[in-house]
């Protein structure tokens, strides 16, 4: 990210220059999406404030990550477990990783 670049965007009607190195598709695409969550969050606050809504976006954004970095422990555990089996029947069974790979 050595190369960065000013990007300039509106989120919720708030205009923010922002400075980067990725691409600016990528950057147009998390600008949509956080827009889009900021949108949908401004009719549950009771004020209308852009702020109340930033943050509830955020909170709804961080519980989503939340989950998906469960889900994905949750996988990685699985395969854990499961090459600790496959090595175990290997050793067991006196095979050679690699007896298969030699003829």
């Amino acid at each position: 990210m050595a190369n960065k670049n000013v990007i300039e965007v509106t989120i919720a009607g708030v205009p923010l220059k922002l400075r980067t190195g990725r691409d600016p598709e990528t950057v147009k695409k998390l600008v949509t999406l956080v827009d889009k969550m900021v949108q949908d969050a401004l009719p549950a606050t009771k004020t209308g404030s852009v702020q109340n809504a930033a943050l509830l976006a955020a909170l709804n954004l961080a519980e989503e990550m939340f989950e998906l970095k469960n889900q994905a422990l949750s996988q990685l555990d699985k395969i854990e477990k499961k090459t600790q089996k496959v090595l175990s029947d290997l050793e067991t069974s006196g095979a050679s990783p690699r007896a298969g790979l030699d003829h």
